[in-house]
């Protein structure tokens, strides 16, 4: 495959992955702290059910770019060329993914329950929409650590490559 697709392929990954930190390092240090702080759980649960919704679009669509880039830079290069800095990397972005999934599968069930009529608490208590936060603010975390050291060797795989 021409050298021109393969740089290209790991330029995409290590954009949408540095992309892919970025949003989850914000999205734990300032949007969730911020909704925090609403004094209606209401609201709160609102802007969280939004919020929730929409970041998790956004950083499945990066996780994805990112991690099948770094595979295909991988099965593209010619067999000298393959460098295990790519399969790290790609590593890192499941890893992200999946420490993000572990930590907050129980809060999904338990949302999946509610939709059902299973439990016929009010949407709004403010100590499960608390509670809810501070795990998806958990997940986010872990997320940017993962994706922050596959973006780190990334970078200097990209350098260590000459590109």
């Amino acid at each position: 495959m021409s050298r021109a697709t393969i740089s290209v392929s790991k330029f995409v990954g290590s954009i949408s992955l540095g992309l892919l930190t970025g949003i989850s390092y914000s999205l734990s240090t300032f949007t969730v702290p911020s909704l925090l702080a609403l004094p209606s759980a209401t609201t709160a649960h609102h802007s969280f059910s939004r919020l929730r919704d929409s970041g998790a679009r956004h950083l499945r669509t990066l996780s994805i770019v990112s991690g099948v880039s770094f595979l295909l830079a991988y099965t593209l290069s010619p067999r000298q060329g393959r460098h295990p800095y790519l399969l790290w990397t790609a590593s890192m972005v499941a890893l992200s993914v999946g420490g993000d999934v572990y930590l907050t599968r129980e809060e999904q069930s338990s949302r999946q329950r509610r939709r059902r009529g299973e439990e016929v608490d009010s949407p709004a208590n403010g100590e499960e929409v608390r509670k809810g936060m501070e795990r998806f603010q958990l997940g986010q975390a872990v997320r940017t650590g993962f994706a922050g050291v596959g973006f780190l060797m990334s970078i200097v795989g990209l350098w260590g490559d000459g590109f």
